[in-house]
């Protein structure tokens, strides 16, 4: 049984964490921490989880022998300060992306750990969505021959774009970039187009960060200026083509206060991906590819059997290390290349 506190209650927690470990026999969560001034905010979910025990006291939680696993769900600034304290008080961790500022950062965390004989981990949980399920699934079937290209688009339209300040490649481009590298390894060479449109200088509100791979290039591309939706993935082989319809937004969908309740049922069919290839004889086939449902569960799942059985991390240090660097190269470009929108 792995006992866990979260470090937060927001729709993190309550909508990616909480619903995939309740009624598990092999998990329990015992802890909500909250600083004091956190509290109100979300105050009116807590009826909702009479089960757990909802706290502002960090060092009760830190020094019960029950608790195994701390989630750490705070302000991105609050990541590495708080991963460390966890490790240093001998728990292990999982930390909401993104995992720390710079990649120099997670190096300090990941050598805390390994120090302390602890797991710690990022909980890049969009490797195990639905839609990206159904891509893994194609690219291993074979059917498209040999991969040349692969497009992920997370496309908007907001007049004033995402953020004021830096922040869109720090909290999407790390999902898709994470996406990428897990599929295809660790690119040979990168390429990156980042512009400060709507707040030149200060935002990061269009990328287009392409990764090689032999004769394969990789793209992950997001804008706040799309009215006409991209497909959500696009891949082209030697043998067929495969695309999925645009991803719709959590963003946009209404927040009952209440309990969170997942879906386990499939995507609907105006969700599937359409798969064309050519078979043995050399003849067109076009396939209907089922969208099942995310699985984020899996990531609890990999937590355990690393910190129970010594198994493998699901997402390996080299690689979030290798995102980080990324996303610091990527944000430097779109200081050093602002422009006004026409």
């Amino acid at each position: 049984m792995l006992t866990i506190a979260c470090i937060g209650f927001g729709v993190s927690v309550r909508e990616y964490h909480l619903p995939y470990v309740e009624g598990r026999e092999d998990v329990r969560v015992k802890y909500i921490f909250r600083r004091e001034e956190d509290v109100p905010q979300f105050a009116g979910y807590e009826p909702f989880y009479p089960e757990l025990t909802f706290t502002s006291n960090l060092d009760r939680v830190l020094a019960d022998p029950e608790i195994d696993l701390v989630v750490v769900s705070a302000p991105d600034r609050f990541h590495v300060p708080y991963a460390k304290q966890i490790l240093t008080a001998g728990k292990h961790a999982l930390v909401e992306k993104p995992f720390a500022p710079t990649a120099a950062q997670a190096r300090e965390v990941f050598a805390l750990a390994n120090e302390k004989g602890l797991v710690c981990m990022p909980n890049q949980n969009r490797r195990f969505d639905a839609d990206f399920l159904a891509v893994q699934e194609v690219v291993r079937s074979g059917k498209l021959g040999q991969l040349v290209r692969l497009e992920s688009h997370y496309d908007y339209f907001r007049p004033n774009g995402w953020y004021d300040h830096l922040g869109t490649l720090y909290n999407l481009a790390v999902h898709q970039i994470d996406q990428i590298i897990s599929l295809l390894g660790m690119p040979e060479r990168t390429r990156f187009d980042v512009r400060s449109i709507h707040h030149p200088g200060i935002g990061d509100d269009y990328y287009d960060l392409e990764f090689f791979y032999g004769s394969c290039k990789a793209s992950v591309n997001t804008s706040m200026c799309v009215q006409i939706d991209y497909p959500r993935f696009t891949l082209h082989g030697t043998n067929g083509s495969f695309t999925l319809p645009p991803v719709i937004h959590n963003s946009g969908k209404a927040k009952p206060v209440g309990r969170h309740q997942i879906s386990t049922a499939p995507a609907p069919r105006d969700r599937w991906g359409t798969l064309v290839y050519r078979d043995g004889a050399g003849q067109p086939v076009t396939e209907a590819v089922p969208v099942g449902c995310a699985h984020y569960e899996r990531i609890y799942d990999s937590l355990i059997a690393a910190i129970e059985h010594g198994g493998e991390k699901c997402v390996r240090d080299e690689e979030v290390i290798r995102v980080l660097e990324i996303l610091e190269e990527a944000t430097a470009e779109a200081k050093s290349h602002g422009g006004e929108p026409k």
